[in-house]
């Protein structure tokens, strides 16, 4: 996608090649099959625009409900938060009467924000900023947000307000690839210490594989969310934005849990205490391993560590968690391939799911060792108990 192709699809003739693009519901390995088709009635850009446009909303969909109304690029699109976070991120700006949306790209964020207060989109990519507003249009938002062409790098244009807040989304590729050092971002993340003079209030989406002692000298809140199970970005919060130290929050349902106590690359690790696997074993949420909240997550549950390398939690009771799944242990022992497919084999289980923390084994290899047959399933756990190597079997 380029102007010229955005600007062909915007007007009537170019709806139509649209249209007609949607209804072969389109997949992007079948792109030449359906652009022959569409080139004997439009023109080849035109039908190009049409089509990739149409892969990609329906791609969209995944992150946005509404995504058969917007456009896209594939980079942007890889690069957008799914909705259902962009609305819940947005919410911590309610008590603000302007919002700034800095490196807004095709306004997938402004979206949320643009329902909490009137909002700035700023970006250096031309192309990017025609499509948010085209996208903020189509969604009835077009009075509540404007976009200004602008390099973030140079002096925002924007007057200082207290009322005013950011939310900060640099760019984490190059080239291409994936960006991981938050020096390297574009532009990089010490530009907040540029701005907080006026304006205090700034969120600043990171990759949630960030290095957390790279983050050690910035005065932020870090959370760390997750979607469906699926750990997908981290915040950083300044100012008044910022509530806790460090904060895991689990989506849908806005779960959260958090902490006031220093970072563990900043104090000595601190462990809750160890036990032998007892009645039910708990596997924290992704969002609660990269905060650092296993202490606190086994605290409320009444739980405890199997080992004080492995984020495996045990307990004696049940207790309904956001922030873990839980399995029924049904017996342990020492790590032995013979006693393992005996165990197994005596129960009639002939599928399993084998989950690992801290083994060396391959979960496929083991599967195929086992060699088993039966109708009953089970999950094996491989890890291990204060060094040494066990493996427990855990039914839902």
């Amino acid at each position: 996608m380029d102007q010229a192709s955005f600007n062909a699809l915007s007007i009537p003739s170019g709806q139509e090649a649209l249209q007609a693009a949607i209804l072969l519901q389109p997949r992007e390995t079948d792109f030449l099959r359906h652009f022959q088709v569409l080139c004997r009635s439009f023109p080849p850009d035109l039908a190009r625009a049409a089509l990739e446009t149409a892969i990609l909303r329906r791609e969209g969909r995944v992150k946005f409900p509404f995504a058969d109304s917007m456009y896209f690029t594939r980079e942007a699109l890889e690069q957008a938060s799914a909705y259902e976070i962009s609305t819940y991120r947005s919410a911590r700006y309610d008590p603000f009467t302007c919002l700034v949306d800095l490196g807004c790209s095709i306004g997938g964020d402004s979206l949320a924000l643009a329902s909490i207060a009137p909002t700035v989109g700023i970006d250096r990519d031309p192309l990017r900023l025609v499509l948010a507003q085209a996208n903020l249009a189509a969604l009835g938002l077009a009075d509540r947000a404007n976009f200004l062409h602008a390099d973030l790098q140079a002096p925002l244009p924007l007057g200082s307000s207290s009322h005013t807040a950011l939310f900060f989304d640099p760019g984490r590729r190059d080239q291409g690839r994936r960006v991981f050092s938050v020096n390297a971002y574009q532009p990089p993340l010490r530009m907040v210490s540029v701005w907080q003079s006026d304006f205090p209030a700034t969120g600043v989406k990171i990759s949630p594989g960030v290095d957390l002692a790279e983050l050690a000298t910035y005065d932020a809140e870090v959370e760390f969310i997750s979607l469906h199970g699926g750990l997908k970005e981290a915040v950083l919060w300044f100012g008044p934005l910022k509530t806790a130290r460090r904060r895991a929050t689990i989506l849908p349902g806005a779960h959260t849990l958090s902490t006031s106590r220093l970072p563990e690359f900043e104090q000595p690790c601190n462990t809750p205490p160890t036990s032998e696997p007892l009645a039910y074993l708990y596997e924290p949420d992704p969002a609660v391993l990269r905060a650092g909240l296993v202490v606190d997550l086994a605290a409320q549950l009444g739980a405890f560590q199997l080992d004080p390398d492995i984020a495996y939690l045990t307990a004696e009771e049940q207790q309904p968690t956001p922030f873990a799944r839980a399995w029924a242990i049904e017996a342990w022992f020492p790590f032995g391939l013979k006693r393992l497919r005996s165990y197994l084999r005596e129960r009639q289980v002939g599928r399993v799911t084998v989950k690992k923390r801290g083994s060396p084994l391959q979960p496929e290899a083991l599967i195929n060792d086992l060699r088993l047959s039966g109708d009953q399933e089970r999950v094996v756990f491989l890890t291990h108990l204060r060094g040494a190597p066990v493996v427990l079997i855990g039914r839902p």
